[in-house]
């Protein structure tokens, strides 16, 4: 029998069954792994006895893909896929994106824009009165009124503009359960409302209590000061254990969110993990190539979820949450074992982590009874005092998969808070981190080094990075390694403009280092960072940041991260211009650029031999 779930009659029948329980709508490709959410909340449902089948990337352009299986007895979920989709199809200048790693073959264009509202209507066409149940990181953080970047305004929360019946915001597997028990004891979708974790709308209050009411939909989308009013009131009350409910009116529907889902315990995660996946995308996928997705995670393993760093930019405060919740040593080394039977297995597991690889435990022992702190941070502006810094779990983990017959090389990938690290008492992880778990080069996420900006995004200061970096250099030199850090920048984050720009652009001069990659900030839905780029504001201070929205400035930005591009060279030379920095241009060290061969017209094309000093020979007299 075909381990996947049915993706047609046949299989259906194949397994005898007649009728789903539960129909999944996917927006990706159908990947059986555990890093796609569709693939857990399928296999949870399959263990609790419930016959579950998947339609991934439907046509959205009719209803007959949505009938393929047929009328499920209980309900349809609907998730538009591992990412938003609409940062799924545009980059952060609103242009296509060329392909798209969730889909067969890397092919865009795939799913519809707002797939998950989308998808919604389709259902609603088929099946008027059927349970819609909506989750993934789309429903996740658009839950509320939200700044939509790509259509530049104030949207309904995605659980009224797609007529779902329930939003599931985090993870799900929780809610998912509570949700199928309550459907299958008969009780009407209608009245599901108090399940932790979840959304739903009501037309009264009647039946809440102990509740924040923040700003309507309709002030919110006028009114920049309410927007940030009620993200503050948001994003304070994201905690399981003191977060209380809250209530935003959309005209004729309230939508209520529940308190988020209580912290998965070691042995929920660990039977989570446990489930009889795959590991692999659908078979139908391999005459497209298959689906690239699973290739930076086919050799991986999950050890936790959660992070307490608090990037502004991060979605994950919204969505797994501050609290973090690991798997036993057990469950991920019998992970590993699967691991190296499979036949492609070469030696190497990619990474070991979460969504921070070394946050294997909580912030600290007071969060399981009284939660995270309301309006502080664990780690910035300066590390908290109650702060737990030991780092023994995590190595004794990554020795116990070192030692592992058939395993060659244990690669670490996931984002490393170098800040938490640089907090230990020893240079006893470090150590080991340079000695075994590196391939050349460590990836890290500085992100910027001017203060101001640092101080908006959540990251630590400029002289962490420093120190961080003289350790690990200093290592590596002792151990008789040759790895290098490879930091990553980001452009026009809130609060950077040309000053800061140039700033880090000097910066990424004096480490003699060129970018191949810069990122540029995209407002998604949800986030801190994309609050302060709607209303100009910190919502957390009130304090007035400056924004760069012009595309023009945006570019600016960019180019000066990358100053070495020939390319680039205009771009340059006009954000060196306008911010009075020509000191900047000539043939010291310290400048960026060389001077011009002839004036520059605004929008022309680089001259080939206006390049910048490091593709030139240096000057024997100045450098």
């Amino acid at each position: 029998m075909n381990k996947f779930l049915p993706i047609s009659k046949a299989d259906m029948l194949e397994r005898g069954w007649q009728q789903l329980d539960f129909l999944f709508i996917s927006g990706d490709a159908y990947v059986d792994h555990p890093s796609f959410g569709p693939a857990i909340i399928c296999r949870i449902l399959e263990k609790l006895g419930y016959k579950v089948g998947m339609i991934a990337q439907p046509d959205w352009r009719s209803t007959s893909d949505f009938k393929r299986l047929g009328k499920p007895r209980l309900g349809v979920l609907v998730s538009a896929g591992n990412l938003d989709s609409m940062l799924n199809k545009f980059t952060a200048a609103k242009k296509f994106r060329s392909n798209d790693d969730y889909s067969p073959g890397g092919k865009a264009g795939c799913r519809p824009d707002r797939a998950t509202i989308v998808y919604c209507n389709r259902i609603r066409e088929l099946w008027k009165n059927i349970p819609i149940i909506i989750g993934g990181i789309e429903a996740s953080l658009r839950r509320f009124a939200h700044y939509d970047y790509w259509s530049d305004h104030v949207r309904r929360s995605i659980l009224i503009d797609s007529r779902a019946d329930l939003l599931i915001y985090g993870m799900g597997e929780k809610q998912i359960k509570e949700i199928a028990a309550q459907l299958e004891h008969g009780i009407q979708v209608a009245d599901i409302q108090h399940v932790q974790g979840t959304c739903c709308r009501a037309t009264t209050l009647d039946s809440i209590w102990d509740y924040i009411e923040i700003p309507d939909y309709e002030t919110v989308s006028t009114d920049k000061k309410k927007f940030a009013e009620a993200f503050k009131i948001q994003y304070q009350e994201q905690d399981p254990i003191r977060g209380k409910i809250i209530v935003q009116n959309h005209g004729e529907y309230y939508l209520i969110q529940n308190p988020p889902a209580m912290p998965l315990t070691t042995s929920e995660m660990d039977e989570i993990y446990d489930l009889p996946y795959q590991r692999t995308y659908h078979p139908i996928y391999e005459e497209a190539g298959g689906v690239p997705a699973i290739q930076e995670v086919k050799f991986s393993l999950v050890s936790h979820r959660g992070c307490f760093g608090g990037c502004s930019f991060c979605a994950i405060v919204s969505h797994q949450g501050r609290i973090i919740q690991s798997r036993s040593q057990e469950s991920i080394l019998n992970e590993a074992q699967i691991l190296i039977k499979l036949p492609d297995f070469k030696g190497y597991i990619h990474d070991v982590g979460g969504p921070t690889a070394n946050f294997r435990m909580p912030a600290c022992k007071n969060q399981a009874d009284r939660g995270t702190c309301k309006g502080r941070h664990c780690l910035t502006p300066e590390p908290c005092k109650n702060l737990d810094t030991n780092h023994s779990d995590y190595l004794s983990l990554l020795r116990a998969l070192r030692k592992l017959p058939g395993v060659k090389k244990v690669f670490i990938r996931s984002g490393l808070r170098y800040d938490y690290l640089m907090t230990a008492k020893d240079e006893e992880f470090l150590n080991e981190l340079c000695e075994h778990h590196i391939s050349g080069q460590l990836k890290i996420a500085p992100e910027h080094i001017s203060q101001k900006v640092l101080r908006l995004m959540g990251k630590a200061g400029k002289d962490v990075y420093m120190k961080f970096a003289n350790a690990y250099q200093r290592i590596n030199k002792r151990l008789g390694k040759e790895q290098y850090l490879v930091p990553y920048f980001m452009s026009s984050h809130p609060g950077a403009g040309l000053k800061e720009a140039i700033e880090l652009a000097e910066f990424i001069r004096d480490l003699n280092y060129r970018p191949e990659q810069v990122q540029d900030f995209i407002p998604t839905p949800g986030s801190l960072s994309t609050c302060m780029y709607y209303t100009g504001v910190n919502p957390l201070t009130n304090e007035k940041i400056y924004v760069a929205k012009d595309p023009h400035e945006k570019k600016l930005q960019r180019a000066l991260l990358q100053y070495r591009n020939p390319q680039n060279y205009n771009l340059v030379y006009e954000a060196l211009t306008k911010a009075n920095r020509q000191d900047l241009i000539g043939y010291g060290p310290k400048c960026l650029i060389r001077p011009p061969k002839q004036p520059i017209e605004p929008g022309k094309n680089v001259k080939k031999r206006n390049l910048s000093p490091s593709r030139r020979k240096p000057n024997k007299k100045t450098g």
